[in-house]
């Protein structure tokens, strides 16, 4: 399975709780903080919903 890396670009003040929600099961807590994930459907749906705060990098 590929991994990939997601780093946190912007703020999620000002953000609704769903996507706050999503940054923290990512394991993404503080800007430019950066996590590796393996691809499967379930991250890459909560990248997508989120895809405007992160970037995301494949490995």
């Amino acid at each position: 399975m590929a991994k990939i890396r997601v780093t946190q670009v912007r703020s999620k003040i000002g953000r609704p709780e769903r996507q706050k929600r999503t940054l923290e099961a990512l394991g993404l807590r503080k800007m430019n903080q950066s996590v590796e994930h393996e691809a499967t459907s379930q991250i890459l749906g909560m990248v997508n919903a989120i895809s405007h705060l992160v970037k995301v990098e494949e490995l």
